[in-house]
């Protein structure tokens, strides 16, 4: 198997891998864990959209003064490291268009640097632990960093996925 390939990711027919560079370029901090239903890559929702599984992020306590100025927010961008997903796939065949697309056209957690990230909706705060709605992540994901969602600056209705868009036309 190539380096930074994952077991139970497989390479479908068509894919393209390649070998990692020997060495990383950077480092992160972990904040905390990301708690999930979803113990395994097939029964995780394809985005964060498709499930209203109430989740828990629980924020380690050397982070918790970080979460100070949350209250009464609805929404969060929350970016968390794919830990468990291959980083070397630079062509990918999803299993739902059955059709190769290079790793910066897809949303997938197989990439060379498996960050994350989903905007969710928080439900509640308590203890340093965060009840949200829109996660896609496996029980267990390490986070790395919590944004607040600014529908004035993060929301791009007109925003197009070439070709997400002539799929759609497809149809």
């Amino acid at each position: 198997m190539a380096q930074g390939a994952a077991p139970e990711f497989g390479i479908r027919p068509g894919e393209v891998a390649i070998d990692l560079p020997p060495s990383a370029d950077a480092g992160v901090y972990f904040i905390g864990r990301i708690r999930t239903p979803w113990k395994n890559r097939a029964d995780c929702p394809k985005n964060g959209r498709e499930s209203q599984a109430v989740c828990s992020v629980e924020i380690d306590p050397a982070f918790r003064p970080a979460l100070e100025g949350l209250e009464g927010t609805t929404h969060l961008w929350l970016l968390y490291f794919m830990d468990r997903a291959p980083r070397n796939l630079v062509v990918q065949v999803p299993r739902h268009y059955g059709r190769g697309r290079g790793t910066f056209a897809l949303r997938s957690p197989a990439r060379p640097n498996p960050i994350a990230l989903s905007a969710v909706q928080l439900l509640d705060i308590q203890h340093g632990t965060l009840s949200v709605i829109g996660l896609d992540c496996l029980d267990g994901t390490p986070l790395i960093d919590i944004k607040p969602y600014f529908v004035s600056t993060d929301c791009f209705p007109e925003a197009v996925v070439g070709w997400h868009r002539e799929r759609e036309r497809e149809r």
